[in-house]
């Protein structure tokens, strides 16, 4: 059948299925800085919110952001404009609103958008967390005034106090709306000429999906889509596997990205910054990104993937990444135009990717090539072998990798030893066992279909909203009345959000948290409430799964301090997806290049040297335990298998490898 035929049938046979995606639009445009300018209305006084984005990038030196084009234009237009009181203010706390006599509302809102030629507008008052009237009060004129302009409410996206991060987290909502927006309208109209009926979902940071509406509404939701549903699936491939504590990895062309399961439970996280060197949710480390506070489950990444270049800083010194060669022109190995060596090229030179073609010999590939240029640029400047050299270059992109394992895990209390590492991407398992070597980890899963094992994800992923109410409360003083009001305010909310997407009542599973701290500190950690109406009894129960939180996550506890309640959150998704991998007779799914055999030299590093290691399909695992060195050749991975471990199947065909010294 020819692919168009093919393509044409399947169409045919699911044009009113579900159409899910997720990917890294919004995140691109964001951490790339692209063209767009938001504008940004706020109390006086409190414009500094924005201005500090500029100097969150120390190694950037002074780093744009989205609302302007050159470092030298004006970060926003904010005119200061009188403002006045308004009485009636909630508890004591009293939001700011321009005054109508001095400066109409409408007025201000123009000038401010017109000035910049704003595409966006993110509106930011003190306190609306609290009372967002003022907030909507000008949305609304803004909407009159300027009807083509994407408009963020901070009330809308982040009712939480903190009014650093809620600006933040308002202006990447604003930023990355017409961009988001215009591709899903693209994508409707796609599918309306192809005569495509499907609901279409998209998924969320957070690991659930949510309407395409939805995510035009709030684009901020799915910054980081893509690596969330790596994260899913691997959760789910996990519990068929009988693994209760994992780590993922999941390393790409340009990022590694890794989260940590635990207890058969995906981390998740509301602290997170987006756009600098790394990206991460370590409250004892910051990577110097962009705020972004939502919920979403808890992914470290960092520049450092199979296109990341390879070059000689000015201390002489090697560096890999975070710039990446992309796919165009790719590696020097591609032979498309591509000058500078990439760490792909490092593992052509290495022996451990196929040197002449990959993806079954639809990417032909010039090893000769690359290693010409990684000698001259790379290993003659430094003074060292070829061989050497490449292998230095996998060591460090390794030891650059681990940064973002340990930032979900050894930064939050936790032994990565104590974890399986599992590994996929395009990339992950080539680095899989030498990453987890140098963590002291013990077992590396391959999953089948490494290179596509997100999409699975997508696949699993059930529809999910969350909803905060912030409530600044001593927590051993608040009455357990008051607090079931609360959540009982938030999950009516969210069943009528899910009723409004066609879910049932009594398919929706409700999960309760509370952020807590202890007072005095700055920030918060979550734990888990019981769903049910909560007794007198239950209180202290709360604040004791928080002091031993705290104790896991930095080492010890504060006896009789007082604690605060800070938020309250809750959970909405629909009951688990039945869908599930099938059962796979051992070896009958893993996707085999189509000639690999035999056997080839590869380079293991000074303690073992150039070895010949045979190259398999994944299927011939299906014989039993093999002793590396070993190369599995797949049609969208190669996993390499060094000396001193021991690589099988199981049953649900993932490829388990033992981990032994070198």
């Amino acid at each position: 059948m020819k692919a168009q035929d093919w393509e044409d049938a399947l169409l045919a046979e699911h044009r009113n299925s579900m159409y899910v995606s997720g990917g890294r639009d919004a995140y691109d445009f964001l951490t790339q800085a692209a063209q767009g300018l938001v504008g940004y209305e706020c109390a006086p006084g409190w414009q500094g919110e924005v201005r500090i984005f500029k100097y969150t990038d120390p190694s950037a030196g002074e780093r744009p952001f989205a609302f302007i084009v050159n470092v030298s234009d004006l970060l926003f237009y904010v005119r200061k404009a009188g403002f006045v009181r308004v009485p009636g203010g909630l508890g004591g706390l009293r939001s700011q609103f321009p005054s109508t006599k001095e400066n109409p509302a409408g007025e201000w809102t123009i000038r401010i958008t017109n000035a910049a030629e704003a595409q966006a507008l993110a509106i930011c008052f003190l306190h609306s967390y609290i009372n967002p009237e003022h907030e909507r009060r000008v949305a609304k004129i803004a909407r009159e005034i300027l009807p083509d302009v994407f408009i963020s409410c901070s009330a809308d996206i982040l009712p939480e106090i903190r009014e650093y991060e809620r600006t933040s987290t308002t202006v990447i909502n604003a930023y990355v709306g017409p961009i988001v927006g215009h591709y899903l309208r693209s994508l409707a109209q796609h599918f309306r000429r192809a005569g495509i009926n499907a609901p279409v979902r998209i998924m969320q940071s957070n690991g659930g999906v949510m309407t395409a509406e939805a995510a035009t509404e709030k684009p901020a939701y799915i910054v980081e889509s893509g690596p969330a549903a790596g994260v899913i699936a691997s959760a789910h491939m996990a519990r068929r596997a009988g693994v209760s504590n994992l780590i993922t990895l999941d390393m790409g062309g340009t990022t590694a990205k890794s989260s940590m399961i635990e207890n058969g439970t995906i981390t998740k996280t509301s602290e997170y910054e987006a756009g600098a060197g790394i990206n991460l949710s370590s409250q004892l480390v910051k990577g110097g990104g962009y705020a972004l506070k939502l919920p979403l489950i808890d992914i470290s990444e960092i520049g450092a993937g199979g296109g990341s270049l390879v070059s000689i800083n000015k201390g002489g010194l090697l560096q890999i990444g975070p710039q990446s060669a992309g796919a165009v022109p790719g590696p020097v190995c591609y032979d498309a135009g591509g000058e500078d060596p990439t760490l792909t090229d490092a593992h052509v030179i290495l022996g451990y990717i196929n040197p002449k073609h990959l993806a079954g010999g639809h990417v032909r590939l010039n090893a000769q090539k690359a290693k010409r240029v990684f000698e001259r640029k790379v290993a003659e400047p430094l003074g060292m072998p070829v061989l050497e050299a490449a292998y230095g270059v996998h060591a460090i992109a390794s030891a650059t990798m681990m940064r973002a394992v340990k930032a979900v895990s050894t930064y939050r209390g936790r032994d990565p030893r104590e974890f399986a590492l599992m590994a996929f991407g395009g990339n992950g398992p080539i680095c899989g066992v030498e990453l987890a070597r140098m963590l002291q980890m013990k077992r590396v899963l391959i999953p089948p279909c490494p290179g596509l094992f997100s999409a699975f994800g997508l696949l699993l992923a059930t529809i999910e909203h969350q909803f905060t109410q912030s409530c600044f409360r001593r927590a051993g003083a608040i009455s357990v009345g008051e607090l079931n009001t609360l959540y009982a305010a938030l999950e009516q909310k969210a069943h009528a959000v899910l009723a409004q997407e066609g879910v049932e009542q009594h398919d929706v599973a409700i999960h309760r948290y509370a952020d807590l701290r202890y007072s005095g500190q700055a920030y918060e950690l979550t734990v888990s409430v019981p769903g049910r109406l909560l007794s007198p009894a239950q209180v202290p129960e709360i604040i004791e799964n928080f002091e031993a939180e705290h104790f896991r996550t930095y080492g010890h506890r504060a006896i009789n301090e007082p604690v605060d309640l800070v938020s309250l959150r809750v959970s909405a998704a629909t009951r688990e997806s039945h869908t599930s991998f099938v059962p796979y007779a051992a070896g009958g799914a893993r996707a085999a290049q189509t000639d690999a055999s035999g056997e080839r030299l590869a380079y293991f590093g000074p303690g073992s040297g150039l070895l010949p290691a045979p190259v398999l399909n994944g299927r011939d695992l299906i014989h039993g335990a093999t002793r590396g060195p070993v190369i599995v050749e797949e049609y969208d991975a190669t996993c390499v298998v060094p000396p001193g471990c021991e690589a099988s199947l199981d049953e649900w065909n993932n490829i388990g490898i033992d981990i032994g010294q070198e």
